[in-house]
């Protein structure tokens, strides 16, 4: 473990089990798609979805495209700013398409908010948000994922995507960063 964690809340595992789980419910849901219809649009947000997103791709037995995009509010900091902001757009148009939105963490649901409305503005067939970590209690506006790896209490997580400062996204499990090392 590492000399920063305080304590592993999800071992790589249990992480690895849950999001085969997750693959076969999402696939469960797009039983079209590649039969005629666009496949599956998986959309991850940069940069902390990038272990979970291709885990999760990996997972989806079915015919799919990948994009990216970069939707902030944290900077370095442990909270949302409240300000969201787009730094990287999807290359491809998502009018017509199912839309899998891949994201680390839920936290005060501002950033998926935000960006289900600017996707919805763009004609998707649908939207949906599959969370690898949910961190109810920090809601700031009303959001529930649709896919969720695991709900997680009000604790500063690192590991599998996850950072502080960019830090420690690197980890190959989850874990609580110790208080010290970021101040709070």
């Amino acid at each position: 473990m590492h000399p920063d964690i305080r304590e592993i809340l999800f071992t790589r595992e249990q992480i690895a089990a849950r999001v085969r789980a997750l693959g076969e419910q999402i696939a469960a849901l797009y039983p079209a798609s590649g039969r005629g219809e666009p496949p599956l649009l998986a959309v991850g947000i940069l940069k902390g979805c990038v272990p979970f997103f291709a885990d999760l791709i990996r997972a989806l037995p079915l015919p799919l495209e990948i994009d990216f995009l970069s939707l902030s509010s944290y900077g370095a900091g442990t909270a949302s700013s409240g300000q969201v902001r787009l730094g990287q757009d999807l290359s491809v148009p998502v009018a017509g398409r199912d839309v899998l939105v891949v994201e680390d963490i839920v936290d005060s649901g501002r950033t998926l908010a935000r960006l289900k409305e600017l996707l919805a503005a763009r004609g998707p067939r649908s939207v949906r948000v599959a969370a690898l970590l949910d961190k109810p209690s920090r809601r700031a506006v009303p959001f529930v994922p649709d896919f969720v790896g695991f709900t997680v209490e009000d604790a500063f997580v690192v590991g599998c995507g996850m950072d502080y400062a960019g830090r420690y996204r690197n980890l190959p499990y989850i874990g609580v960063l110790r208080r010290g090392v970021y101040g709070g």
